[in-house]
């Protein structure tokens, strides 16, 4: 028989000035702290675990269901991480991987637009910085944060219909 049980994970790739005359957004990468038992020292985005407590404490939007779930929960955790509020949620890629635990972990990864904040680490972080896509190459991230980056620089040139790819000629 399989497991079945699925930690869910949500991320959040956070754009500041997206829009600016020079066209190139500034993303926000995270280190984790070296003390951290998964990607210890490693560079990320913001993201955490769905916890059964964002949705069974609130009232259901209908009968049977919570709505939003995620997105509540990715609010929560970046707010958590590095004290912003973001805005414009949308749905990037998905991702899974099974830890060294034996559990699966599957990772709904969203971008978002900078809401409001000033940057303020918990402890599970050590680092920021607002980078380029070009300057994000530069850091030791967490693979498959590159691509992702990748297919957010792609959508913005206009590519409609981008599905994840190791960003060519890296690494």
């Amino acid at each position: 028989m399989s497991q079945k049980l699925f930690n869910v994970l949500a991320t959040a790739i956070i754009l500041k000035d997206p829009y600016s005359k020079n066209k190139k957004p500034l993303y926000l990468i995270l280190k984790r702290s070296d003390k951290e038992k998964t990607f210890p020292g490693r560079w990320t985005v913001p993201g955490g675990k769905l916890s059964t407590d964002d949705f069974t404490t609130l009232p259901k939007e209908t009968k049977d269901y919570w709505y939003n779930v995620i997105e509540k929960a990715l609010r929560r955790e970046v707010l958590e991480e590095s004290n912003l509020k973001i805005k414009n949620i949308w749905y990037l890629t998905s991702l899974a991987r099974v830890t060294n635990e034996g559990y699966g972990s599957l990772v709904l990864s969203f971008v978002a637009d900078l809401a409001d904040g000033e940057i303020k680490l918990d402890q599970d972080m050590q680092d920021y910085a607002w980078v380029t896509f070009e300057e994000a190459k530069k850091y030791d991230l967490i693979d498959g944060i590159i691509d992702e980056l990748y297919m957010v620089e792609r959508k913005f040139k206009g590519e409609i219909d981008v599905e994840w790819a190791k960003l060519p000629n890296y690494k």
